[in-house]
C-alpha cells in the first residue's frame, strides 16, 4: 500500500462541489417546506370563511418562494463556506501536514 498527503485543495473546486452538495440539499428541503406548506395551506382553507382561503393561499406562495429560495441560499451559503474551508484547509496542511490516505493498486 502506498501512502498520499493531500498538501492542497483547490479553492475554486471545492467551493463549487460544495455549492452543488447544498443546493441539492437546499432542494430537498424546499420541496419538503413546500409541501407542509401546502398541507397546512388546505387546512386553513379547510377552516372556511374569507379569512381561511387568504391564509391557506399566503400559505401556498410562501412555501412556493422557499421552494424556490432554499436551494439559492444554500448554494450560496455552500460555496463560501466550501472556499473558506478549503483556504483554512491548505494554510493549516502548509504548517503541520495534509490528511493522510493509503492507496492500493487493483487489478
Amino acid at each position: 500500500m502506498n501512502k498520499l498527503q493531500i498538501k492542497k485543495v483547490g479553492v475554486l473546486s471545492y467551493a463549487k462541489i460544495t455549492a452543488v452538495l447544498c443546493f441539492i440539499i437546499g432542494l430537498l428541503l424546499g420541496v419538503i417546506y413546500f409541501f407542509v406548506a401546502v398541507v397546512f395551506g388546505a387546512m386553513l382553507m379547510g377552516v372556511g370563511g374569507r379569512g381561511g382561503a387568504a391564509a391557506g393561499g399566503f400559505s401556498f406562495v410562501y412555501g412556493l418562494i422557499m421552494l424556490i429560495m432554499f436551494p439559492i441560499i444554500y448554494g450560496a451559503v455552500g460555496f463560501i463556506s466550501g472556499a473558506l474551508g478549503a483556504l483554512i484547509y491548505n494554510l493549516l496542511a502548509g504548517m503541520i501536514g495534509g490528511i493522510e490516505i493509503e492507496v492500493e493498486n487493483v487489478y
